[in-house]
């Protein structure tokens, strides 16, 4: 489950004195989304930088700004990897990369001003290149599927599934080969339409908006202090975390112990995977999360493994066999999984028509509006003055308009790629036919163009939705015989690339549009970023696969849980139901309809349905245990504590916390992964009662 963040739109209309003194009427006020809260129509941005040369698109890509993307990439690539294949759970990194590319060319380029050797001044334009780079070079580790549709095509996963006929393990080779052919067919899917979205139907594009501002302040003399003092408390936090990381280590020579195995919460607790697993990285996803996701990770806790599942475990032996273990998905574990699922189907469904009814209702005003007016919007057609258009606007949109990428060069980009993703598919995958993947590539344009229209709309990306559609549609039209489990996850593959870097770039032009940055060095930057990811991605996942022979196991530090729930949505759609066990389907009934109703009700009753849970964030725990969600529910009391002591400090630092937590955490990872290869293995077992000796320790106390 990606999070994304969202923002305040700002309009502009003083002159230089004035932003600043609003930063300091404001106190500074960084929201945690990474958009700054000024009211509507108070300052004029763009007359702030009205002295400043904007660079042509080409000065904007420089060497030292993909340098530093691709050090942060890498960085990133383990932070998202890390979550992919603990919880799912994966926040916006927009404003650490936007904080952090800012700092770094910074830095760099004021030890070259002091030496006279600086030729190019460090631009806001630049600073929009790095976060789009790194932006899309680290969301390849999530639609790349590492911890979902891809690593559930392993013979490990399949082991713990009940289709074990076919499978894929991983090899570097293909995956990476797999992402080159498919990971840029979205970029050239919706190039065409970037005016028509940005400039005549004025998406707001909340994540996009919002870094845009962000990146804005920085480049000011107030914002540029403030992210100084960020970057300090994001270092500190990076170097507690990592260190943290470090000391766990020394105390985890086996399995089942050290600080994670900690029984914190009582031994009863404890075997019910209640506990606090003292994880820095889940600390900080709390901080960044809205506490209404981690409260509704608890509450799906509290449901499952407080109530659900020893209740079920009770009826051992009537719905199902006795002796078949935790693993088993003719046992408990097939509750765990298909209700999981269940609830992530019902829950995306209703999101899915949602969002896609809001899509064609807004797309159909749009285009009568336009018709009223007389101008319809055309990809290539210059959108007529407005007079009425605030200088901002009127600045942006011309620059906007200044560099334009070919219609022509985009269908020809789209065209090549897919014919030769066609060829190559097939060969990695021989499951997934060639007809398959036309079939895809001719409707994967209109969903790519419903998902960014969407997105830009509602701040919600449905790619692992449209994943979940592919999974389905071609696992059943391939069938069981010839290997519609792995046709569908390959084709979920396909699709979720598509759509995902689709709306991914459209977020990023409208970042453009409001830093000056050109459309074409924004394309240029996604393109470095994607292949950059295509490579750093698989390499990263590739030391996790190695490092951590139980990868993907529910035990495992590393358990992958979204791949045995894909694989066994590819088994739904191949096979039916029929393998569940007893009142199994039922519960998944049962489970649909909740996560609907509750959608309907969060919308129905308004403002007020912000305090209803998520079902999507109530299943995730359903599968791995709620011990993360109570990692993240401090951190939202953290969070809140520090509110109530200083808001202004809170919301301007809050994030640069958080961002050192998970990226110090994330970062201990690489060094932990080459020990493991290495096979040095840590000092010290702190060893906790294991659940014999509690058993013991039990029958002596009842005596």
């Amino acid at each position: 489950m990606a999070l994304n963040g969202s923002g305040d739109r700002v309009a502009v209309d003083n002159g230089f004195e004035s932003i600043d003194d609003a930063y300091d009427d404001h106190e500074h006020k960084l929201s945690q989304k990474g958009s700054i809260k000024l009211k509507e129509e108070e300052v004029s941005v763009e007359r702030v930088f009205q002295h400043l040369l904007v660079p042509s698109w080409r000065n904007q890509l420089t060497v030292r700004a993909f340098v530093v993307s691709f050090a942060l990439s890498i960085l990133f690539s383990f932070i998202v990897m890390k979550l992919n294949l603990t919880t799912g759970i994966i926040p916006s990194l927009n404003v650490s990369a936007g904080l952090l590319g800012f700092f770094f060319v910074k830095t760099w380029t004021k030890f070259l001003e002091k030496s006279n050797m600086l030729r190019q001044p460090f631009t806001r334009q630049e600073n929009t290149v790095i976060q789009t780079c790194v932006v899309a070079s680290s969301g390849i580790a999530f639609s790349g599927g590492f911890g979902s549709y891809l690593f559930g095509m392993s013979e490990e996963i399949a082991k713990q599934s009940s289709d074990t006929g076919h499978f894929k393990d991983p090899k570097l080779g293909w995956i990476i080969g797999f992402l080159f052919v498919v990971s840029f067919l979205g970029l050239f899917s919706v190039v065409p339409l970037r005016k028509i979205m940005v400039i005549d139907f004025k998406l707001t594009y909340p994540s996009g908006t919002a870094t845009a501002h962000l990146i804005n302040s920085f480049h000011t003399p107030q914002g540029a202090k403030l992210a100084k003092k960020q970057v300090k408390m994001l270092g500190k936090f990076f170097s507690f975390s990592f260190l943290w990381g470090f000391f766990q280590w020394f105390y985890t020579a086996t399995d089942q112990c050290g600080f994670q195995a900690f029984p914190s919460l009582g031994l009863k607790a404890y075997n019910n995977k209640f506990f606090f697993d003292f994880a820095a990285i889940y600390v900080g996803v709390g901080m960044i999360c809205p506490y209404i996701i981690n409260i509704s990770v608890l509450l799906g806790g509290i449901l499952s493994w407080g109530i659900m599942w020893p209740l079920i475990k009770t009826k051992e032996g009537d719905w199902y066999d006795k002796g078949l273990g935790e693993g088993n998905l003719h046992g408990i574990q097939g509750y765990r999984v298909f209700i999981a699922i269940a609830l992530i189907l019902g829950d995306g469904l209703y999101n899915f028509i949602k969002v896609l009814t809001h899509t064609l209702w807004g797309l159909y005003h749009q285009v009568r509006v336009k018709q009223r007016e007389n101008a319809l919007p055309v990809a290539d057609q210059d959108s007529p003055s407005n007079p009425h258009l605030s200088y901002d606007d009127q600045r942006r949109t011309q620059l906007f308009l200044k560099d334009q990428i070919p219609t022509w060069f985009a269908i020809a980009g789209y065209v090549a790629i897919a014919a030769i993703s066609t060829a190559t598919l097939p060969h990695i995958f021989p499951q997934l036919k060639w007809y398959y993947i036309i079939v895809i590539y001719l409707i994967a344009p209109t969903l790519a163009f419903c998902n960014a229209y969407g997105c830009g709309l509602t701040d919600w990306s449905l790619a692992s939705t449209y994943g979940k559609l592919a999974i389905f549609t071609i696992g059943a039209w391939a069938g069981s015989s010839h290997g519609g489990v792995l046709a569908g996850l390959a084709a979920c593959g396909v699709m979720m690339n598509i759509v995902s870097t689709a709306s991914d770039l459209m977020q990023d032009f409208k970042t453009g549009y409001l830093t000056l940055a050109s459309p074409r060095s924004m394309f240029v930057s996604q393109i470095i970023g994607t292949t950059m990811g295509c490579v750093i991605s698989p390499s990263v996942f590739w030391i996790f696969y190695k490092a951590f022979p139980d990868l993907g196991r529910s035990t495992s530090e590393y358990p992958a849980p979204y791949a045995i729930i894909y694989r066994n949505m590819a088994i739904l759609g191949v096979q039916g139901f029929g393998n569940l066990p007893k009142n199994c389907l039922l519960l998944c009934y049962i489970f649909f309809a909740a996560a609907v109703a509750i959608n309907l009700i969060k919308d129905f009753i308004g403002n007020k349905g912000r305090f209803i849970p998520l079902p999507m964030a109530m299943a995730i725990p359903f599968y791995i245990g709620p011990y993360f969600a109570i990692d993240m529910c401090v951190g939202s009391l953290i969070l809140y504590v520090w509110e109530r002591i200083n808001k202004a400090k809170a919301d301007a630092f809050a994030p640069a916390v958080a961002s050192g937590l998970i990226c110090g955490d994330g970062i201990w990872t690489l060094p932990a992964s080459i020990l493991a290869l290495a096979g040095v293995k840590p000092p010290i077992c702190m060893k906790f009662l294991s659940r014999a000796a509690n058993a013991r320790v039990d029958t002596f106390l009842g005596n």
